[in-house]
């Protein structure tokens, strides 16, 4: 056992859980998003727009492959307004 992994065991019976592992990894993807909002990287995707997109029959993907101008128009045919995204 790492000494980290000792941090999330809860029960103190020297193995990690289902849940206790659980935690960590959410305390460690926490502690990713913050280190990357701080440096301004955008690693991660903002899971509401992938819903959104998906919503209007979209893929997130794909639009964020394109070029902007052709971007804008799907978004806008999708009745999506385009200036409400950042790529």
């Amino acid at each position: 056992m790492f000494a980290f992994d000792r941090m999330f065991d809860f029960n103190h019976d020297g193995h990690l859980d289902l849940f206790e592992r659980a935690v960590q990894f959410g305390v460690i993807d926490q502690m990713n998003r913050e280190d990357c909002q701080k440096s301004g990287l955008t690693d991660f995707v903002d899971n509401d727009n992938v819903d959104v997109f998906a919503e209007a029959g979209l893929d997130y993907e794909e639009l964020e492959f394109m070029d902007p101008s052709e971007r804008r128009g799907v978004l806008e045919d999708a009745g999506l307004d385009p200036d409400e995204f950042d790529f």
